[in-house]
């Protein structure tokens, strides 16, 4: 592969981001097509249902494809999809003679057939150009095509002290405008908001992605005694998504049935310590083709999150803020480990600064998943 393999794969890869928060439970996919230096054809997979990213680039570029080279950000599918065609046959008949895949498709059901039925068929094919970046692109679906498991990120905003909250609660506002309308865009690219009934009772948030064309995330409740109020606005505001409450079997029956007819999903789940089990709700979230989560509650659930092993990413949006107080709230709530060898490490860190807030990422190494 060349450092044109890379120009052009980055370009494609810039095509399949357009689509962020849209193609679950599909992955998002971008293809260029390329023939004598020039881009000939390009496109990417809109949401499932629709045509994937190879079948648009090469309808684009129409006849001119014949001894062209396709790019590709996953692997051509050749198997049948519920509701669209395989794409390894259009490749074939496009006539282009060279395909170059940046990420094997990580479905072990599938994987490496696409690349299997193109070289049969008699195209040069190349992998691995921008892998890295292409699994991190797709990193919510290589999780849960692989698991069946939400790929989980907790968001938080504190001050540099820690803190997400004064004594009295007050917690508007930590971070700036621009780091808030970042925390709006990780809304609209996860399926899923998971937030637990203190925030609830505390700020009644809406939980709702406000930017312009964003698209809401299912809103999950976690309240296992069912104390949510009948008029909050997860409840009563209009919205695109769903709101599930989530739940324990021991919670009031009548309470259950309040808030289904006010239009909630009502979800029973298993308890671990006498609290919603969180393994067990994000199990139930990925059987429901929801592919990625976002936590964004208070001290206690961020605390429960990491501790049941569920998150995967940590985004922190750190304000040039120092609040202080024993009493103030911190980010991370629960029992402080004996060790510090006991802390959580995060890897693959980056960082940026959005306005005048810094914002971190980084995952948590996890050594069993299951």
């Amino acid at each position: 592969m060349t450092s044109l393999d890379d120009t052009y794969m980055h370009m494609a890869l810039r095509m399949a981001e357009k689509a962020r928060g849209r193609t679950s439970p599909n992955p998002m996919v971008g293809a260029v097509v390329v023939k004598n230096g020039r881009v000939i054809g390009r496109g990417y997979h809109h949401r499932a249902g629709e045509p994937h990213a190879e079948a648009i680039a090469l309808a684009k570029a129409g006849k001119a494809a014949n001894g062209a080279t396709l790019y590709v950000t996953l692997e051509p599918c050749s198997h049948t999809e519920k509701r669209t065609p395989p794409c390894c046959p259009l490749v074939v008949q496009s006539g282009v003679k060279r395909v170059v895949v940046a990420m094997v498709d990580p479905n072990p059901r599938v994987s490496g057939r696409g690349i299997k039925a193109l070289r049969k068929a008699g195209i040069d094919v190349a992998t691995s150009a921008m892998a890295g970046e292409a699994g991190k692109l797709n990193e919510a679906f290589v999780k849960h095509i692989t698991s069946g498991i939400p790929f989980v990120t907790l968001k938080i905003a504190q001050t540099l002290d820690g803190r997400i909250a004064t004594a009295t609660g007050e917690s508007k506002w930590i971070t700036g405008e621009k780091a808030r309308e970042e925390g709006h865009r990780l809304r609209d690219g996860n399926d899923a908001i998971i937030v637990g009934i203190n925030t609830v009772l505390q700020d009644d948030p809406s939980l709702t992605a406000r930017i312009p064309n964003g698209r809401d995330p299912v809103r999950v409740v976690i309240d296992s005694s069912l104390r949510i109020p009948l008029n909050a606005k997860v409840i009563t505001q209009r919205s695109s998504a769903r709101t599930i409450v989530a739940t324990l079997p021991s919670a009031p029956g009548t309470k259950v049935l309040k808030l289904k007819r006010a239009g909630a999903e009502v979800l029973l789940l298993k308890s671990s310590g006498g609290r919603v089990d969180l393994k067990d709700l994000v199990r139930k979230l990925g059987a429901m083709d929801l592919m990625s989560v976002l936590v964004e509650g208070g001290a206690e659930i961020n605390a429960s999150a990491v501790r049941a092993g569920i998150v995967d990413k940590v985004v922190m949006f750190i304000a040039p803020m120092i609040m202080s107080g024993r009493n103030s709230l911190c980010s991370v709530g629960g029992p402080s480990p004996a060790k510090l060898s006991h802390a959580i490490r995060l890897i693959g860190i980056t960082s940026r600064f959005v306005g005048q807030d810094l914002m971190i990422e980084g995952y948590i190494r996890h050594v069993n998943r299951k």
